[in-house]
């Protein structure tokens, strides 16, 4: 049976980023081993991954090299730093699908990069990456940027589960 997690924010071949957010790496390329490890660690070939933006900083070449070492199908939601290339350039680098804009998933979970403005009223959640080792406070987001999960991707039922969890207390 096939599941399906979510990820965001893995900057790969992005040097800069290993002093922004204090990632416990030396070097872009140790960085991308461990996260490619990571993601096939958990990842099966038939499950399915939102990507929540912020991929790779590489060229079309060095990124489709990366994308198909990872298993999965593979579903880009753009975010800030792949806004600069097109949804076709994505896809050729070899993921299945993208999208430019957030997209609501099982009628009650909002995809996207940047968290989106939720108030306490609204019965969804905002599942989000961008902003790295920061974490919004509340019942309506779940940041799944790769700092906070040792860069693996997240199953979509361990958030539900969490989420449930938190609404039983």
């Amino acid at each position: 049976m096939s599941r399906v997690y979510v990820i965001s924010d893995h900057h790969f071949g992005h040097q800069k980023i290993i002093d922004f957010e204090s990632r416990p790496f030396v070097t872009a390329e140790e960085m991308d081993q461990y996260m490619i490890n990571q993601w096939n660690a958990v990842v099966n070939k038939e499950d399915r991954v939102f990507h929540l933006g912020d991929f790779s900083f590489y060229n079309k070449e060095k990124t489709k090299a990366i994308v198909e070492r990872l298993n999965g199908e593979k579903f880009l939601i753009m975010g800030n730093h792949d806004r600069g290339r097109s949804k076709k350039w994505w896809l050729d680098a070899g993921f299945d699908e993208v999208s430019e804009y957030p997209i609501i998933y099982e009628s009650f979970y909002f995809l996207s990069h940047e968290p989106i403005y939720m108030n306490k009223h609204m019965p969804y959640v905002n599942i989000h990456g961008h902003i790295h080792n920061q974490k919004y406070e509340g019942q309506h987001y779940f940041n799944v940027s790769v700092e906070h999960w040792d860069y693996k991707p997240v199953s979509f039922e361990e958030i539900r589960n969490s989420l449930v969890a938190n609404e039983e207390q």
